[in-house]
């Protein structure tokens, strides 16, 4: 009797050891990992109240100054982009700040990644560069002084430029250097869109695409004929007018899922 106590005694210990080295040869469930997504920014430049093509080195009719223009040079930042997810929540894109050049048509278009997947419902962005990155000295990438867009630290960058030619003027030429970031003369300017009331979807495996309508004529929206104005290259009240007509008609236009 003993002898079978002792015999189903080690039964059952074999039996608990072997439960437990199942447990321990099972491999843990993998903690799921958040996906990603991806988006492109397109900027597409048009002009005067037509919407029609805009396009450098070409001649364009001004309607409101009866100017005729010819852009050599439209170049201008875009910095801070900010996506607001539909739970209110915010996504930050680090280290946004983007060089707008039309001469290089690759420039025109913002490759955002690492973007959480979901659904999101409004962006923000700022046209210009925030007063930090104005007063923190030679920078790189979009911010590096070889894009000539740097005044000193006590000015700060040129947010916008525009440059061409007109028979208007008095010099055939148009210089239009726009900056400031601080006090009365600050031009940087905070935009945000709902785009549309649509939902932005994020994702692995889609690929969507936002349009900001740019309008180079809004530059003269409320400012003089460069017959009498051809050129401004400080922060001032007129360079900060025409800036902030520039920027107050860059409006989303479309979504591409």
């Amino acid at each position: 009797m003993k002898n079978l106590i002792k015999l189903t005694t080690l039964i059952i210990l074999a039996f608990v050891l072997f439960l437990n080295s199942c447990k321990d040869d099972k491999k843990a469930d993998p903690i799921p990992t958040e996906t990603k997504g991806t988006l492109s920014i397109e900027f597409d430049h048009v002009w005067a109240m037509s919407g029609a093509s805009f396009s450098m080195n070409t001649m364009l009719f001004h309607p409101m100054t009866s100017d005729s223009l010819s852009f050599t040079k439209l170049q201008y930042y875009v910095s801070n982009v900010q996506l607001k997810k539909s739970d209110g929540t915010w996504w930050i894109c680090p280290e946004s700040y983007y060089f707008i050049d039309l001469s290089k048509t690759a420039s025109l278009k913002l490759s955002l990644t690492d973007i959480p997947s979901g659904s999101y419902t409004e962006m923000n962005f700022t046209m210009g560069v925030d007063s930090l990155r104005n007063v923190s000295g030679a920078q790189t990438g979009a911010l590096s002084t070889a894009n000539g867009m740097f005044w000193d630290w006590n000015s700060g960058y040129i947010m916008l430029k525009a440059e061409g030619m007109s028979p208007n003027s008095s010099s055939k030429s148009f210089v239009f250097h726009l900056g400031g970031f601080k006090g009365v003369n600050n031009i940087v300017t905070q935009k945000n869109t709902n785009f549309g009331g649509a939902n932005l979807v994020i994702g692995a495996g889609l690929s969507p695409t936002i349009g900001i309508k740019v309008n180079p004529a809004r530059l003269w929206h409320s400012s003089p004929s460069v017959s009498r104005v051809n050129m401004i290259q400080m922060p001032s009240a007129a360079a900060k007018k025409m800036a902030k007509d520039f920027y107050d008609d860059i409006v989303f236009s479309r979504i591409n899922p």
